[in-house]
């Protein structure tokens, strides 16, 4: 059956976001766009059209990545679960994401990302935007939910939900390096430790 174009150009965009993220796993800074064309089975020119250039797709390619390092998406919580329960099975679920067997590999991948990053300012800056973007998605799991009877707003979420992913990140790469066997219960112990009027700042 023959594609549509919109289907076609889907088919090319998801092609050339895996070809980017198998490049710059291997390669980080030195990746090459040619390269990643020619993985994709596609021309440089479907990248500018498609994404507006190299930097483009690889926005894309960090966009589209969720790894063990990513609190994205985060496991369905019910909302009227207290804060400390939300907070408790956030960090759960973040220990499984560090104890898969695949993370290791995935870590090396970010860091291989992070390596191209830190070379571009347009690219540093269009992550930073990311990272802030996933944390006001994480914060949303957060606000609203009560602590001592009193809603948390929506910037004491965003606060806690940086504290927490800054947190659970710290954690999860000792977990994945061996560094040390954390268990579930304690990334949800330490987790819960952070839910404290210090940490919320005013409402």
């Amino acid at each position: 059956m023959r594609l549509t174009r919109a289907e076609s150009k889907a088919a090319n965009k998801r092609a050339l976001i895996d070809a980017a993220r198998e490049i710059v796993g291997k390669e980080g800074s030195q990746a090459r766009l040619e390269d990643i064309a020619e993985l994709a089975g596609l021309t440089t020119g479907a990248v500018y059209s498609l994404f507006g250039g190299k930097n483009g797709l690889i926005v894309a390619m960090v966009d589209d990545y969720r790894g063990p390092l990513d609190l994205q998406p985060v496991i369905e919580i019910a909302p009227d679960r207290p804060l400390e329960e939300a907070v408790a099975a956030i960090a759960r679920q973040y220990w499984r994401m560090s104890a898969d067997p695949e993370a290791a590999a995935m870590l090396l991948f970010e860091i291989r990302v992070m390596d191209l990053v830190l070379n571009d300012a347009e690219l540093l800056a269009k992550l930073n935007a990311s990272i802030n973007a996933s944390e006001a998605l994480l914060a949303e799991h957060l606000a609203g939910r009560e602590h001592d009877g009193v809603p948390v707003t929506r910037g004491q979420a965003v606060r806690l939900a940086r504290a927490l992913k800054a947190l659970l990140s710290g954690l999860g790469q000792a977990v994945v390096l061996g560094v040390q066997g954390s268990s579930e219960e304690y990334f949800a112990d330490v987790a819960r430790s952070l839910v404290t009027p210090r940490v919320f700042g005013p409402a």
